[in-house]
């Protein structure tokens, strides 16, 4: 008798909870008795003759980020200039293979496709929840001072949140030296919760996504970033990419764009919306030495976190009862959110992968508008999954000295 098949893809942008992923749902699996298939580039591995490895007795390393299994932003849904999509390739290619179940670990997009493959093809899906923006609905509660709030806690944004926090708190010893604002910038197309992780690392201001730059705005943020300036001498502003600023040539509030070309899901690449501030700060003689820095892929990179480790160990490992359960076309999450050694997979439900579209920094709850700031429930937030506290370099107050007559 055949054993049952099971074929694991890692689509999207990469994090350093991926191979985890990827060896805690195989490990689970082959304690059911599944043979292992990793399906290699994404939905790529799908398409034309397939591209597809065995890796039931292949030795993974979850601590070190990327994925083994390579990735793709492949959307086997688009259609080309007669009309045509190429899900047939993966239809055809799920039969050759003998692919029982799927396994997508991915956003919104990579999970989208899987949802539409079970709801039109009844193809076998579940979902795994992958993203640094953290913005992949969870539907994971969060209490904090006798209430509780809905936030989200997706596998890859734990270690990115650290490493912005620490980027924040080590760009500030060049703004001190030099009396400078600098300006990171965040990956985050929607969602302001991993700029927001800036906090952690001590930033000044903090803009995000959810709330447009308008004209109005942009001056009032000037106006406290020269207030700051004048009474520190230098400045940490975290930024998302996502951030609409004001375009004084066209007056308009537009996003700010690194590259107009655009992927199979309809995304183009942003970027410099940090050197539109540094500018705006210059223009205005604020601070003449204004820099803006992009953090880049850097908060991607690398290897995992403890916190991301049983996160993502916690999920991986209620894969296994959704396998035996047969709950297909849904998706695990935390449902109560925890420090690290309260994340195991009793913590878990899964949820209708119909529900896990985007789902933004909640403005009343988390971010205070006024002050360009997050608040104490964010803060609270994020020290259950930084407990580290990072510290701040003091600035001194020299003594100056006056030469003698």
């Amino acid at each position: 008798m055949n054993k049952p098949k099971i074929g694991i893809l890692t689509g999207g942008g990469d994090t350093v909870a991926l191979n985890r992923s990827i060896e805690t749902i195989k490990n689970m699996a082959y304690l059911l008795g599944y043979d292992i298939l990793g399906i290699y580039g994404g939905w790529r591995g799908l398409l034309g003759d397939g591209f597809l490895v065995n890796i039931s007795r292949q030795d993974i390393n979850g601590q070190i980020g990327g994925s083994i299994l390579g990735t793709s932003r492949t959307n086997p849904y688009k259609k080309d200039e007669n009309g045509n999509n190429r899900v047939s390739e993966v239809l055809c290619n799920i039969e050759r293979y003998r692919l029982d179940v799927i396994v997508t670990i991915g956003g919104d997009d990579t999970n989208g496709v899987a949802r539409k493959l079970w709801l039109d093809h009844q193809i076998p899906v579940i979902g795994f929840p992958k993203t640094i923006d953290n913005d992949l609905r969870t539907q994971t509660q969060h209490n904090f001072a006798g209430a509780s709030h809905e936030v989200v806690l997706c596998p890859g944004f734990p270690s990115a949140a650290e490493k912005i926090a620490r980027m924040t708190q080590e760009i500030r010893t060049t703004a001190m030296t030099h009396n400078r604002t600098f300006a990171l910038e965040v990956m985050g197309r929607d969602a302001g919760w991993l700029v927001a992780a800036s906090a952690h690392g001590g930033a000044d201001l903090i803009l995000v996504p959810e709330v447009e730059m308008t004209k109005e705005r942009v001056d009032r943020f000037l106006g406290k970033a020269d207030n700051l300036l004048r009474k520190n001498r230098h400045l940490v502003v975290g930024v998302s990419e996502g951030v609409k600023w004001y375009n004084e040539e066209t007056g308009q509030t537009e996003l700010v764009y690194a590259s107009q070309d655009i992927d199979e899901f309809g995304h183009s690449r942003l970027g410099g919306v940090s050197a539109k501030i540094a500018t705006a700060l210059m223009t205005r003689k604020i601070d003449p030495g204004a820099r803006s820095q992009i953090s880049g892929y850097l908060p991607r990179a690398g290897f995992i976190n403890s916190y991301d480790h049983s996160l993502t160990t916690a999920l991986g490992s209620y894969v296994a009862k959704m396998l035996i359960n047969k709950d297909y076309g849904k998706m695990p999450a935390m449902e109560i959110m925890g420090n690290f050694r309260e994340m195991e997979a009793y913590n878990a439900h899964a949820i209708d992968m119909g529900s896990i579209g985007n789902f933004p920094l909640p403005m009343d709850v988390y971010y205070d508008e006024k002050e360009f700031q997050v608040t104490d429930a964010y803060r609270d937030f994020l020290e259950k999954i930084l407990e580290e506290k990072y510290k701040l370099p003091r600035m001194i107050e020299y003594q100056r000295v006056v030469p003698e007559d």
